[in-house]
């Protein structure tokens, strides 16, 4: 029996698919200081380290195909953290899983045309031996919920070596002095006495920290992180994220982050890529997408933070949900719930680039600023977030959208 590690080579220890953990709650909000400064531009020309084109990943159900994942593509550069954001069902989780064939087959399958390349390398119909040697080695993963990701019957220490063993050729003894080095760099206090502690036996903090050493165990050179902070409290989630940032620069390592909360996005991420019903609908630097958000999806979850200057206010609200993947609308698939559609929504949406594209790049991954959505500069060019024309949701132009939905309830700040 194999410990069941997010970071090691297990590749059934994913947890469900299910997409994401919630809503975007914004509960942290941009830190005081506004968002974080970008990393360092990758030099012209220069290959991404991870490179997600087209991907589709259908699930084939008694009930249709679920299409989950249904056209994204995005680059992470190496030393970035690229965030993944949007509602819970929107796609992110299968993304991130679909990344290292985590996914069960069957029902669920990549389509063909998808392609995912790391280091240049393909990895969609690659095979189980080459893709279990390159997880938890060159590219690592941390779960949502580490209690279910670490195995209970072995020592956390087993469990961090593993990796060690698998990749590194290490001996027993050799991969536990390592894994005491490795709970030390993460904040495990006496790790010489925790190493041999069970998962239940730790906090929910300290079970996060052995994920994050397991991880790290082999210096990946892409860390996907799928909602690491979900299931802990403010003061630790505030820890974890500080690791994180603190690790990324010391092992000049990318991270691929995955999340629901706003507040993280704005704390620790460079890039931003916006998810909703399966597709990219905007993507950009943090600064850009929180200063300067294009499509009204994006204004939306902006226009549900709780803001300081208005203490006391109604949170604007999205009305409706996700549409089923079952059965994504024709057209723009947000249409259904927005304040700003119009005749012509109807018609499919493709990724629009935005400003300059670097030289050889398709547009719609470059790392540049890209919107999915032919009234996004008019969008923009109000000003606002959401809705358009405040509480009752008309359209400044005397009711152009001809809807009057823009808001289906708040919540009090």
């Amino acid at each position: 029996m194999s410990p069941r590690g997010g970071a090691g080579p297990a590749d059934g220890g994913a947890g469900p698919a299910d997409g994401g953990a919630g809503p975007p709650d914004g509960g942290a909000g941009p830190p005081d200081g506004g968002v974080r400064a970008a990393a360092d531009e990758p030099p012209e020309g220069a290959a991404p380290l991870l490179s997600v084109t087209d991907l589709r990943t259908w699930f084939f159900t008694d009930r249709g195909v679920v299409r989950a994942v249904d056209g994204v593509s995005f680059e992470v550069n190496g030393g970035e953290t690229l965030g993944i954001v949007g509602e819970s069902g929107c796609g992110k989780t299968v993304t991130s899983l679909s990344l290292l064939g985590l996914l069960p087959r069957p029902p669920a399958r990549i389509v063909d045309g998808s392609s995912i390349r790391l280091h240049g390398e393909e990895l969609v119909g690659a095979a189980e031996s080459r893709l279990r040697a390159l997880r938890g080695n060159r590219v690592a993963m941390i779960f949502q919920e580490p209690m279910s990701s670490l195995n209970p019957v072995y020592p956390v220490g087993d469990q961090i070596g593993e990796p060690l063993r698998l990749h590194r050729g290490m001996g027993r003894k050799q991969a536990r002095t390592e894994a005491v080095r490795l709970m030390r760099e993460v904040g495990i206090p006496d790790p010489e006495r925790r190493v041999d502690d069970y998962p239940h036996q730790l906090s929910g903090g300290m079970r996060q920290r052995v994920m994050i050493a397991m991880a790290l165990s082999c210096e990946p050179s892409l860390l996907i992180a799928d909602e690491p902070t979900t299931a802990l409290d403010v003061t630790i989630q505030a820890q974890i994220l500080e690791l994180l940032a603190d690790l990324r620069a010391r092992h000049d390592m990318a991270v691929l982050l995955i999340t629901h909360d706003l507040g993280v996005v704005a704390e620790v991420c460079d890039r931003v890529a916006v998810m909703y019903a399966g597709q990219l609908v905007e993507s950009g630097t943090v600064e850009q997408i929180f200063t300067d958000a294009q499509h009204p999806y994006t204004k939306g979850l902006l226009g549900s933070l709780p803001s300081v200057d208005e203490p006391g206010g109604r949170l604007a609200a999205i009305p409706g949900t996700v549409p089923s993947p079952l059965r994504w609308p024709a057209g723009c698939r947000f249409r259904e719930r927005c304040a700003w559609a119009v005749s012509g929504c109807e018609r499919p949406q493709e990724l629009i680039a935005l400003g300059e594209v670097p030289p050889n790049r398709r547009a719609e991954v470059a790392s540049g600023r890209a919107v999915r959505c032919w009234r996004a500069s008019e969008a923009a060019a109000t000003g606002r977030l959401w809705p358009p024309g405040g509480a009752s949701g008309q359209d400044d132009g005397g009711g152009e959208s001809g809807r009057d939905d823009g808001v289906a309830g708040g919540a009090d700040a």
